[in-house]
């Protein structure tokens, strides 16, 4: 009989018959609960598989990390899906804070150099916020599905699991207030109303390739679309990643009243959603008089929007995934 693991340490791999014995859930599935006497979720196991960046480029929807957000897509890898069911018991977590576990795949059953210890633990988590996207099934069907946020808890290295619920609610207090407006992402633009569902799927494949891009070349990206909209003086900043201004532009003769105004941009390739801190740090990093815009292949959540406009403050112009793909195909002379 397999002896339970006490201690779960992040970078070590276990096996999946050591995961669902010690953490009490079942042994299939990319989202595990063992339920309390309540009925209350008592522990969440999330099963993700991180991707290279060769199967971003191929499935730019893939489950990714960037920073220490992880970009969860839910169960049900076909269909449309729900938050019902496991995808469900994640929200809980707001209200009880019961611990979320995050485990990747390191390799398939095929790899026998690594065994069965193939699932590295990869530390607790923190629900952030979910929200739908339009996407393209894994047999060619488009469907809507359930996107989920996480801030992965870096300050715990090894976790008991006896002590798991009191670890996790620590850990989660000690992570800047969240304003509850951050938590929600409004529609993808207001741009959807706008269209009937087959032309929603068809901007999504533009989203969906600029989400292939590198980040650099994002940034190039997003000044050839500004020369084409009539902006001169354009000037890629150097690559920093530092959450700067990215790109430098003039309106040009074709904005004659504004050809004089200085727009600086930043453009963000990210599959997770801007917040209303990156909107409140772009507008203190603009120069006197300067017009911001912050352009993104994600969303941007309902406290960014209000942050963007907000009464007394410089506006901020905030360009979505939606947004931007109407944007580049109303462009001559680009494509992506």
């Amino acid at each position: 009989m397999l002896n339970k693991t006490t201690v779960f340490d992040v970078g070590a791999q276990y096996s999946n018959e050591e995961i669902y014995t010690s953490l009490e859930v079942g042994n299939t599935g990319g989202v595990r609960v063992k339920l309390g006497a309540s009925g209350k979720a008592r522990r969440i196991v999330v099963f993700t598989s991180l991707s290279t960046p060769r199967q971003i480029a191929e499935n730019p929807y893939a489950d990714r990390l960037e920073g220490d957000t992880l970009i969860f897509t839910g169960t049900g890898k076909a269909g449309e899906q729900t938050v019902t069911g496991f995808n469900a018991r994640i929200c809980e977590q707001v209200e009880s804070g019961v611990p979320i576990y995050a485990f990747t795949q390191i390799a398939s059953r095929r790899n026998v150099k690594v065994g069965v210890k193939r699932w590295c633990f990869i530390g607790l988590l923190a629900y952030i916020r979910c929200y739908q996207e339009h996407q393209t099934g894994m047999h060619g069907e488009k469907r809507l599905v359930w996107v989920f946020e996480f801030n992965i808890l870096s300050n715990a290295k090894s976790i008991a699991v006896r002590e798991d619920a009191g670890i996790s609610r620590e850990l989660i207090a000690s992570l800047p207030t969240e304003d509850d407006d951050d938590r929600i992402v409004d529609a993808e633009s207001d741009i959807v109303v706008e269209h009937t569902e087959a032309d929603m799927y068809t901007l999504e494949e533009t989203r969906r390739k600029l989400l292939m891009y590198e980040p650099r070349q994002f940034e190039i990206f997003v000044s050839e679309l500004l020369r084409c909209s009539g902006f001169e003086d354009i000037q890629v900043t150097r690559y920093s990643q530092d959450g700067g201004i990215d790109i430098n532009a003039r309106f040009g003769l074709r904005g004659w009243p504004l050809r004089h105004l200085l727009t600086q941009v930043q453009a963000k390739r990210w599959r997770h959603t801007v917040g209303r801190s990156e909107v409140a740090e772009l507008r203190g990093s603009l120069q006197p008089f300067a017009a911001g815009c912050i352009v993104t292949t994600s969303h941007f959540s309902r406290a960014a929007l209000l942050e963007a406009t907000a009464s007394g403050k410089n506006p901020v112009t905030t360009i979505d995934g939606i947004e931007l793909a109407k944007i580049v195909a109303s462009t001559k002379g680009l494509a992506v």
